[in-house]
């Protein structure tokens, strides 16, 4: 840029204007003095203008600065002051004419450039300076000479990377050397390429960067070392084999210079030819890496050690990634591991091993397991239809008895229980409590339980009435509120819910009655629990037994204040009043009992009646039980808890001591069974009141009884009325029956409703609406009867034209 000359303010006097006017005309002398735009900044920068003025004004005084040593000169004029306390105002012009370069300045320069370039490539020391260097480019640059100069630069370093190209086509050096003398020869290309880039820097940031069409001068040192030295096709062949060799001694747990393997692979990605040259032949050669690898250890090694290994192989890649791989390779590299180790084999490896880690429960293996699973796709479907084939496979081996061993079925609901436990564990410490896992338990469960139908709800309606009863001291009652919560889990798996509420209602009703309930507040927790679940309908006969119990409290209250504590032969009363809906169904049976009985039942059914008249009482002999005192040898009293059978057959006793098995039937009138049961108790059990004459644990037709004077037992009160608890084999089949035919009239009401809504079905339909209602397990040939049934009741009739489809008859 031409420099400008400083026009001074209008208001100096006279002397400085002279001053000024001698300065104009000497800048005019000078003005034919060549001075770049470089030099023109430093002395705008440089000068010092001077504005402390006395009385007598003073001449600004200038420095002049000399021009580098590269044949040009530069001269700076000086500027004078105004008057002292004003304001001064810098007006700076263009020339009047061009600053003009030398003669020849352009091949004496460039002369000059290339020594220092080709000094540069020879590793030898410039002999100019680096900023007259710099100079001489701008001063090229500023008079339109960059073109040229930036072809001859090219030129220079292309013929010398050209020369370079024979050191890499000898036979005689293995990869290694080959790779550390690529390595070394490049990283002397960058530093050369810098250097230069360095002196022609005022080219690449003017001329190069305004001119799209050409390359900056570290592109340019790219292009020729991508050109002339990498792109042959022996160098690109051998550098690359090199590496891939490097890498497979890597993975075969061999050292390797790390470093070598990233400056290398830097400088394919910095030529852009990494992912062509080299990227491509590393995965495949990964690709068939692993695909050996992973059949070859399938068929040695087991499921964890096989897990074990696939992750140590993807960590080792990823430290290849971190150290020198180009972070691009990262995905597909990661992608080729997963796809041969692991997606190739993993359902076979599920099949070979996952139920082994389950039963094992190995914890970290298959922990390891879903984090590996979860890497590919579809990889924790299968995963998960593997556990769910264990949980299926396991859990109908617990529910399934075919050898009908009593054994098993006692045991069945507490290995339920440990193994939901055990299988919720692992959703929880090795699957993240994933939602697909958990559904997939649920599922499985309530495909293996209801694989038998009914004993699974009558055994988990048992298992629940052992916990609750009297006596169970082997949970404390927070532990026993979540044993409830567990069972609950497995009540929700159940379809025949029906069958649970039976026998539960018949276990319950024991443990009210002969008072073995071991805490109302749990029992009301467990009804609370099913009411929650299945609804208030469910649960109404259960809570109106409850309300039967607290009635009967109130009842006996009112009859003993009735009586005054007055009761025939000392004997003392205690009823409950069951209301039938409520309740089991029991069979009546009629027993010949005491006088002192039959007077209190009397006098207790005339006080009940004046209060509720139009009601009729029941007694239930089957349910009753009594404490009665006796005494043995050496005068030794106890009192023994009994059953009104027991007591029946005891109280014989006090009028001989030996009776046989038909003459105490005749006399109590107890059904055979029953009171053989009873006898059993009583001679063959813990606490022998009597003695059984043969000796033996079954009681047969023939067999005398005599009362043991020398029963001797620690406690004074003796509890054998256990017997009353145990359920016998005809109340097991006759609950069972009764919930069949109650089922039957659930069946009835549900096809007689959907007929009534829908007017006309075929069967099909109907068949497929019965089954969306009905919530307990039937089978088709079942429905069919229910069916034939309603229509020879006319609630409904077949089509005349076609009997597949049905009619509801109003």
């Amino acid at each position: 840029m031409p420099l400008s000359t400083v026009k001074p303010s209008q208001q100096c006097d006279q002397q400085i204007s002279q001053d000024n006017s001698n300065h104009r005309k000497r800048n005019s002398n000078e003005i034919q003095n060549n001075l770049s735009v470089q030099q023109h900044k430093k002395f705008k920068d440089d000068f010092d203008l001077q504005e402390n003025m006395t009385e007598t004004p003073k001449r600004a005084n200038f420095s002049a600065l000399t021009s580098p040593s590269n044949g040009l000169h530069k001269h700076t004029p000086s500027i004078t002051n105004s008057k002292t306390g004003s304001a001064k105002k810098i007006v700076i012009k263009n020339f009047k004419a061009k600053p003009k370069l030398p003669e020849n300045y352009h091949e004496h320069t460039w002369v000059r450039l290339k020594e220092a370039v080709e000094a540069i490539h020879s590793s030898r020391s410039i002999k100019y300076s680096l900023e007259e260097l710099y100079q001489a480019v701008e001063n090229m640059c500023s008079h339109k000479m960059s073109s040229t100069l930036y072809d001859q630069l090219k030129v220079i370093c292309e013929k010398h990377v050209q020369q370079n190209i024979s050191q890499f086509l000898g036979e005689s050096m293995d990869s290694e050397q080959f790779l550390k003398l690529m390595d070394n020869y490049w990283q002397g290309h960058c530093r050369q390429m810098i250097m230069i880039r360095s002196i022609f820097l005022f080219l690449d940031r003017t001329y190069v960067l305004q001119t799209s069409a050409i390359a900056s001068i570290w592109d340019m040192g790219l292009e020729l070392f991508r050109v002339h030295i990498i792109t042959n096709s022996i160098v690109e062949t051998r550098t690359v084999d090199g590496l891939l060799l490097l890498i497979e001694r890597e993975r075969n747990g061999e050292a390797v210079d790390r470093q070598l393997l990233k400056s290398l692979l830097r400088m394919l990605s910095d030529l852009q030819i990494y992912q062509d040259a080299f990227e491509v032949r590393f995965l495949q050669a990964t690709d068939r890496l692993y695909a050996a690898e992973g059949q070859s250890l399938m068929q040695e090694r087991d499921v964890p050690e096989y897990l074990s290994h696939v992750q140590k192989r993807i960590d080792e890649e990823k430290e290849r990634i971190y150290h020198y791989l180009d972070q691009s390779t990262k995905k597909p590299l990661i992608y080729t591991v997963e796809k041969q180790l692991l997606e190739k084999h993993g359902s076979a490896l599920l099949q070979k091993g996952l139920d082994v880690l389950l039963e094992q429960n190995r914890i970290s293996d298959l922990k390891l397991a879903y984090q590996l699973y979860s890497r590919f796709k579809d990889g924790l479907r299968e995963l998960c239809a593997g556990f769910g084939a264990y949980i299926k496979k396991t859990g109908r081996m617990i529910i399934l008895n075919i050898d009908n061993n009593p054994d098993k079925d006692r045991d069945m609901v507490q290995q339920l229980l440990d193994f939901k436990e055990k299988i919720y564990s692992i959703i929880s410490r090795c699957f993240t409590t994933s939602e697909k896992f958990v559904n997939c338990t649920k599922e499985a469960f309530e495909t293996f339980i209801n694989q038998r139908q009914n004993k699974p709800a009558e055994l988990i309606a048992k298992y629940v009435d052992s916990k609750l009863r009297a006596g169970n001291k082997e949970a404390s009652e927070e532990e026993l509120e979540r044993l409830l919560d567990k069972i609950m889990v497995l009540f929700r798996f159940i379809h025949g819910k029906d069958v649970f509420e039976a026998f539960y209602k018949k276990d319950l009703a024991k443990r009210l009655l002969v008072g073995k309930s071991a805490s109302v507040d749990a029992e009301k927790s467990m009804l609370s629990k099913l009411k929650h679940e299945c609804g208030a309908g469910f649960t109404g006969k259960l809570e109106g037994m409850f309300k039967d119990m607290e009635l009967s409290k109130d009842i006996m209250l009112a009859f003993k204040q009735h009586q005054w504590n007055a009761y025939p032969g000392g004997v003392d009363l205690s009823v409950s009043i069951l209301t039938m809906g409520y309740w089991p169904t029991y069979v009546p049976m009629d027993v010949h009992l005491p006088v002192e009985m039959v007077e209190l039942q009397e006098i207790f059914k005339r006080f009940y009646l004046s209060k509720h008249s139009g009601r009729k009482l029941q007694w239930q002999s089957t349910l009753g039980h009594c404490v009665i005192r006796a005494t043995f040898a050496d005068k030794v009293k106890k009192e023994l808890q009994v059953s009104l059978f027991q007591t029946l057959c005891l109280l014989l006793f006090n009028e001989g001591n030996e009776f046989s098995l038909e003459e105490i039937k005749q006399a109590t009138a107890v059904e055979e069974g029953e009171l053989k049961r009873t006898l059993q108790s009583l001679a063959c059990g813990k606490a022998r009141v009597l003695t059984k004459i043969p000796k033996g644990k079954e009681i047969d037709d023939g067999d005398k009884f005599h009362f043991n004077p020398d029963f001797k037992h620690k406690l004074f009160r003796i509890k054998i009325n256990q017997i009353q608890m145990k359920e016998t084999q005809e109340e097991n089949v006759s609950t069972t029956e009764r919930v069949f035919h109650d089922r039957q009239y659930q069946v009835d009401a549900a096809i007689v409703r959907i007929m009534k809504t829908r007017k006309m079905l075929t069967h099909n339909l109907l068949i497929s609406e019965l089954y969306n209602q009905l919530k307990f397990p039937v089978k088709p040939s079942d429905l069919k009867k229910r069916i034939e049934s309603l229509i020879d009741r006319d609630y409904m009739e077949r089509n005349k034209e076609n009997s597949n489809t049905y009619h509801y008859v109003a």
